[in-house]
């Protein structure tokens, strides 16, 4: 059934972590690491020399790769490597040369399933490392991983080059054709400029792909663990942590379409607001999925207050546009619910900006890039309409009255769904051992 190994930090001893990460616009908890494994020994004869060769020749890559990628994991800038690409990539194609050869180990049942001790070094728990004999425990691990290069990739997508773009510029046509909104998608067939990189459109395939590790992972992998395993992971392997993650990379994914839709000419206040409100509920659930764990070490503190900080700007922005369109038709003033529902955003955005702060300060510490998008809009938009547009009265002032007077967000189905995953097909190697 295989065992486990917790190994707490020791006395005033904490694990490396740096101590600033520079801009963050996608939360990455750092990369769990694999420790090197001895697989000779436990499997003695068992396996052909040459298959045990590949096994920890391709696992010792990942193990140094990752050990080199960690530290940069969440720095604004990379290095090409040989071929061209990122650091990251060469790190993901790693993991993805491994898994074939990995899942030989829990194939029909192998009794090698349980042979092999697979430590990793954690980052939103409290032990430094776990250590589990299960070859599933190895398999989630590197999904894991795969996740957190994808989020990574994202990140880096997000930050800024050399120029920012204001919520003015215009949607591309590449980002506009990969809007999975057949709403929004049918509103902005014009001609319109090329100005948002492309580089947001990438982020949104990163988004998907890493949403798409994380479900598989939940619904496929999670329950091919003991339930004593199940219950020993390390926070960071949780269930209701995959199942944030998961929430979150979609999340962020429809963060950016809202994005481009504001940047949008054509984009009409009511695909905005659709796309505001599906956002308030994923980010609703990814902070269901964390609220009662125990995360911590710094990076789990900083995971919750990532997830409040965007569940609050996502209520902003859901209450604003709700407001403009309650108020469709009125050239001056506003209407008694739209002024409820501004109110309401006004509240949001300030907490928004408050746990931000606090997100920005809790070591490591980072700093956010320059707003765009969302961010932006709402930082511009809501003061100047709460200075403008609301009655010389202003109405309940208390932050539980504004919030019980506020409007109810309409309820929309959510559009984003993960990427499908699969594994893959075990190594032929393993045909020929």
């Amino acid at each position: 059934m295989g065992c486990f190994i917790s190994t707490p930090n020791a006395p005033g001893e904490t694990r490396r972590k740096p101590k600033n990460v520079g801009e963050i616009a996608v939360f990455v908890p750092g990369l769990r690491i694999p420790k090197p494994v001895d697989f000779a020994e436990p499997i003695g004869d068992e396996l052909s020399r040459r298959l045990v060769e590949r096994l920890s020749a391709l696992r010792t890559r990942i193990v140094v790769m990752a050990g080199q990628e960690a530290p940069m994991a969440t720095k604004p800038r990379r290095k090409a490597t040989q071929h061209g690409g990122s650091t990251l990539a060469d790190l993901q194609q790693a993991l993805e040369d491994y898994l074939p050869i990995l899942l030989g180990l829990v194939e029909n049942g192998n009794q090698l399933q349980d042979k092999l001790q697979f430590p990793w070094l954690n980052q939103e728990d409290d032990a430094e490392e776990t250590t589990m004999a299960n070859s599933w425990y190895e398999i989630l691990s590197v999904l894991q991983m795969m996740t957190m290069l994808s989020l990574s990739q994202a990140n880096l997508l997000l930050l800024p080059k050399t120029s920012t773009d204001g919520y003015q510029s215009k949607v591309s046509v590449a980002a506009q054709n990969f809007i999975s909104c057949k709403i929004l998608s049918q509103l902005l067939k014009a001609t319109i400029s090329d100005s948002i990189p492309e580089c947001r459109r990438e982020s949104i395939d990163m988004f998907l792909k890493a949403a798409g590790y994380l479900d598989f992972a939940v619904n496929n992998v999670l329950p091919q663990l003991p339930p004593e395993i199940r219950k020993n992971l390390p926070m960071d392997l949780t269930e209701g942590v995959l199942r944030a993650f998961c929430m979150q990379s979609l999340g962020q994914g429809v963060d950016v379409q809202l994005g481009m839709a504001i940047d949008s000419v054509n984009a009409t206040v009511a695909v905005k607001r659709r796309f505001a409100c599906e956002l308030v509920k994923y980010w609703h659930e990814a902070q269901e999925n964390i609220v009662n764990l125990p995360l911590a070490n710094g990076w789990g503190d900083k995971h919750r207050l990532f997830v409040r900080w965007k569940y609050a700007e996502a209520k902003a922005a859901a209450y604003y546009l709700h407001g403009l369109i309650l108020d469709e038709g009125k050239t001056e003033g506003c209407s008694e619910m739209a002024a409820a529902a501004l109110r309401a955003a006004d509240e949001f955005l300030k907490e928004s900006k408050m746990t931000c702060e606090s997100f920005h300060m809790t070591p490591p510490l980072s700093r956010n890039p320059p707003l765009w998008g969302t961010s932006k809009y709402l930082s511009e938009k809501i003061p100047k309409d709460i200075s403008s547009r609301l009655p010389v009265n202003p109405g309940p002032q208390n932050y539980e009255m504004i919030l019980q007077t506020a409007p109810a967000l309409p309820d929309f189905q959510l559009s984003l769904k993960p990427e499908d995953f699969i594994l893959p097909s075990v190594d032929s190697s393993w045909k020929e051992n």
